[in-house]
């Protein structure tokens, strides 16, 4: 880029204060200064990840581009990670596998690339699919897509549409790159090689990978698998003992006690019913007393309804779509009850809980129409846990 070349960037979020920060002769716009935006310039527009197709200012541009095209020339060796679960982890994962080699990660969480070292020798990215569907130039040398679900929908405006965001990577990959992606998949035209799976078993077979010694268990085994992976395609080493000293974040799938010693589970992090129905799955041995509810984003959830017809769930439902829980899991033939704020519920679970039972905040919604985050969510579950009567 020309150091005298006008850029406008749309958004003034994390992304857009960071390319502003870096260059010279940059505009930021939202829709509170739409007045003052040019819709005939042919200037270089970068759209911020969270920014829709459907806004006024994207739609009234021309010559749109992602972060990452704007800086494809500067991108050394780079692993893009993707997927609806589990991004952030393999992320976070892949870089605690690959600092010693020099890596850095960022992307579409920590650090914006455009603040990233470019004499690092690997970035590693979390990619979101909004950066994806604006991104038409900008490849990853190895990509890792974890396993699709219905999110964002009204974003992107269908599931079709999500996925082909998804996607996109493997349409500008070259031949001798590797892409690692769910079998159904597998038939994707593109000149990458793609090593496909349908499961963290069929995947550490494929890569030749000792899952025993892994010491997670889903939905986080997939993410130590695939982060192994990256390691091994690159490196030709397998490190067990360190990923085993990794440590995730809070909000997934966190065990933890109250003063019962009764086993409680924050999974707030779980926005989409594909995590929760990840996050259920090592617990099906036991009672299982389900939180569910939030802003589902226009989703499908009703497959998460047939998922659990059967097992021995006991759903509490919350949120601003309580109403359709609710409604589901009569079809189902699902006990619901409906406690609608967070406080009410741990109090019923409470008189409820009985010996080897387990509860657990998956909501398989966005937490935004009653807390300021998930992790907000998490914390004040936590919270009302800690604070039950001992007797």
């Amino acid at each position: 880029m020309k150091s005298s070349e006008k850029i406008r960037v749309l958004g003034k979020g994390i992304t857009a204060q960071a390319i502003s920060e870096k260059f010279d002769n940059v505009t930021l716009y939202d829709d509170n200064n739409f007045n003052d935006y040019d819709i005939n310039s042919n200037e270089i527009t970068i759209v911020s990840p969270g920014i829709p197709p459907f806004n006024e200012m994207v739609k009234n541009s021309t010559n749109i581009i992602s972060d990452y095209d704007f800086l494809y020339e500067d991108i050394p060796f780079s692993i893009w990670i993707s997927g609806t679960n589990g991004k952030t982890t393999t992320t976070q994962m892949c870089q605690h596998l690959l600092e010693e080699y020099g890596s850095v990660a960022g992307g579409n969480i920590g650090t914006p690339i455009a603040k990233l070292d470019k004499n690092s020798k690997i970035w590693i990215l979390e990619t979101s699919s909004f950066t994806l569907h604006y991104t038409n130039k900008a490849k990853p040398n190895l990509y890792i897509l974890l396993p699709i679900s219905e999110d964002h929908i009204t974003w992107h405006g269908s599931f079709k549409e999500y996925k082909n965001s998804k996607l996109k990577p493997l349409d500008f990959m070259n031949e001798g790159e590797i892409a690692i992606v769910p079998k159904e998949f597998e038939k994707y035209k593109t000149n990458a090689t793609l090593i496909t799976y349908d499961n963290s078993d069929e995947l550490a077979e494929k890569l030749n990978i000792d899952k025993s010694k892994v010491n997670f268990k889903e939905p986080f085994l997939l993410d130590a698998i695939l982060a192994l992976a990256c390691k091994k395609i690159i490196f030709d080493e397998c490190d067990y003992e360190k990923i085993n000293f990794f440590k995730v974040d809070e909000h997934k799938v966190e065990e933890f006690y109250d003063k019962k010693n009764r086993l409680w589970v924050n999974d707030s992090k779980a926005t989409n019913i594909d995590a929760t129905m990840n996050a259920l799955k090592s617990y099906e041995n036991k009672k299982i007393h389900l939180i569910l509810g939030g802003d589902d984003k226009g989703a499908n959830i009703e497959p998460l309804f047939a998922s659990l017809k059967n097992k021995n769930i006991e759903i509490y439902a919350i949120g601003s779509n309580y109403k359709r829980i609710f409604t589901l899991s009569q079809k189902y033939l699902l006990k619901c009850n409906k406690t609608n704020n967070l406080e009410n519920t741990v109090k019923k679970i409470d008189e409820k809980y009985q010996e080897n039972d387990v509860a657990i905040l998956s909501p398989a919604a966005s937490s935004l129409d009653q807390f300021k985050s998930y992790a907000h969510r998490g914390k004040l579950f936590k919270e009302l846990v800690y604070s039950l009567s001992k007797y």
